[in-house]
């Protein structure tokens, strides 16, 4: 008897031995994580988007420029889908498209950080403060005057300058603009601007915009407040 389980112990130890390492042999995916294969890609001057398929199903993905190759196996975690999303480069409507940080080459062990909830995040208070001293022209409202006294500026054109902290494109047909001036009010020191306006991270741009409060684009884009279509200003 002793024998016979010996044997069976032989038996059972070679073949999940050849089963950890025969080469087809796949291991589970971290949690949440996807693993797709690319089928077709679009490029424009900022994105990539990747028609990929998993389990046969197809998705199309949008990731910061990269290059792509089709036939390519890639992994992601996360994301933020968007329905009926309108690219203007493209020139077309996509029923549905996940926008995220970036796809890997290998698996993702960790949390990927979605691009645009870090980008475009409501909460202002987890933003970097920036040490600034800017000087503001006569008629140019600092952004502690315009936290302060939001509620008098709600629906009003008005003038900020400040320096660029980030810059996001063509998202929801935006471009989307952080700027700080160095003033404070309450822990909130961080506008966010959209504007068909280009900027650099960096630039000391003056905006001339209108003020809305409590804005909700949908996706999670909610924003206690948020100057719209803003433009380039003297």
């Amino acid at each position: 008897m002793k024998n016979i389980i010996f044997i069976i112990g032989i038996f059972s130890l070679l073949f999940f031995s050849r089963c950890n390492f025969r080469p087809d042999f796949v291991q589970d995916l971290p949690s949440g994580v996807h693993k797709v294969k690319l089928k077709e890609f679009l490029q424009t001057n900022n994105y990539t988007y990747l028609l990929v398929s998993e389990n046969g199903k197809e998705q199309w993905l949008a990731v910061p420029l990269m290059e792509a190759k089709v036939g390519e196996t890639y992994y992601y975690k996360g994301g933020m889908e968007m329905n009926n999303f309108i690219s203007k480069e493209l020139d077309r409507e996509f029923e549905s498209v996940m926008f995220l940080g970036k796809v890997s080459r290998s698996p993702v062990h960790e949390e990927t950080e979605n691009m645009l909830t870090a980008s475009h995040s409501a909460s202002m208070k987890k933003d970097a403060k920036m040490k600034l001293n800017i000087d503001q022209p006569e008629g140019v409202l600092t952004i502690a005057e315009l936290f302060a006294n939001k509620e008098k500026y709600e629906g009003k054109t008005i003038k900020v300058k400040g320096q660029v902290t980030k810059f996001n494109a063509q998202i929801m047909d935006k471009n989307w603009i952080h700027i700080q001036d160095g003033t404070e009010y309450d822990g909130l020191f961080d506008l966010t601007v959209t504007s068909t306006a280009n900027a650099k991270v960096g630039d000391i741009i003056n905006l001339k915009g209108k003020i809305v409060l409590n804005k909700d684009f949908g996706y999670g884009y909610k924003y206690d407040i948020i100057m719209e279509e803003a433009v380039l200003s003297k």
